[in-house]
């Protein structure tokens, strides 16, 4: 069995009038994150490390910010065609680890619902999937509110 490790990590803006998508669940906030997608910055974090686990580049080189095909896209979907991407390749997902930092809202009554519903996309057992939720204690961008950073580590594997 062939082993590798990808790591991702991705940002987004805090803006009004947006949702606010989170692990492909959408939470009830006053401010969204803003981007071309709907802009999960945990599934962006989640396939940049899966295409680096498989040495295939990264999320912006497979779904270009350009793209009208990418427009307001559902990150599921995103996520969805980075297991087929990985796929060509032999690779499927081991495990995932995954850490979301934002002061507001409080996400640990989240994951559970975050987690399911990325191992329903993924295809691979919800105790593949872990992921944790920090603040930054008021410091930086994320502190002052100003956006919701995503840091991820995927393991995949081929036989």
């Amino acid at each position: 069995m062939r082993i590798r490790v990808g790591m991702g990590y991705d940002v987004h803006r805090l803006v009004e009038g947006r949702d606010l998508w989170l692990g492909g669940i959408k939470l009830e906030h006053t401010m969204g994150l803003l981007g071309h997608s709907d802009a999960d910055v945990l599934i962006h974090a989640i396939c940049d490390a899966m295409l680096g686990a498989a040495n295939m580049r990264d999320i912006g080189f497979h779904f270009p910010d350009t793209s009208e095909r990418t427009l307001d896209i559902d990150s599921k979907v995103l996520l969805r065609d980075t297991v087929a991407l990985i796929a060509t390749k032999g690779y499927k997902v081991g495990n995932i680890d995954a850490t979301v930092c934002a002061e507001h809202p409080k996400l640990n009554p989240h994951i559970p619902s975050m987690k399911q519903c990325l191992a329903d996309v993924i295809g691979c057992d919800v105790d593949d999937v872990s992921i944790k939720a920090t603040t930054s204690e008021k410091l930086g961008f994320t502190g002052r509110e100003e956006g919701i950073s995503a840091y991820a580590v995927v393991l995949v594997c081929r036989e």
